[in-house]
């Protein structure tokens, strides 16, 4: 079997990109969405390539991803949410659906959707990934999905 090499980032110009971002937690979800928007254009995705959704909340991210695939024809899209752990079980069904929903969404649409969703015990523990301290994982989303883009280039180079 051959090597699967990265493509060239510069294949990243006529790439579609959605950045879908909840809006429960924004104090931390706009610090992930910026930084996944700063970090795209650094790989040279073009400005006018890159799509910003708000949905409600983490529960929604994975069909707002699905619309982005469905309605925008978004070659890839980076799912950003921050959910902090409460009192209730609540936490856990959230996670557990979100984290279902976009796997399933990637391997039935077989576009790559990264998972930007922090889970979280404390406020502290989100606004910490959310900055650049310990780094931005709405950045670091963004770099999960311009790889996947790129492996998916090189695999169709191949065949």
């Amino acid at each position: 079997m051959p090597e699967i090499k990265p493509g060239s980032e510069s294949s990243l110009n006529d790439k579609k990109v959605a950045v879908v971002a909840a809006k429960w937690n924004s104090f931390v979800t706009d610090e992930m969405m910026e930084g996944a928007v700063v970090a795209l254009k650094a790989k040279g995705v073009k400005e006018e390539n890159i799509i910003t959704l708000r949905c409600p909340g983490s529960f929604e991210l994975p069909l707002a991803s699905k619309y982005c695939i469905d309605h925008l024809n978004a070659d890839a899209v980076v799912a950003i949410g921050a959910v902090i752990r409460g009192g209730t079980p609540h936490f856990d069904y959230v996670c557990d659906a979100v984290t279902r929903g976009i796997t399933d969404l990637n391997m039935s649409s077989g576009v790559p959707v990264a998972f930007g969703v922090l889970t979280t015990d404390t406020v502290e523990q989100a606004t910490e990934r959310a900055g650049l301290d310990k780094g931005n994982k709405g950045a670091e989303a963004a770099l999960s999905a311009v790889e996947m883009l790129l492996l998916k280039g090189s695999m169709m180079q191949e065949s």
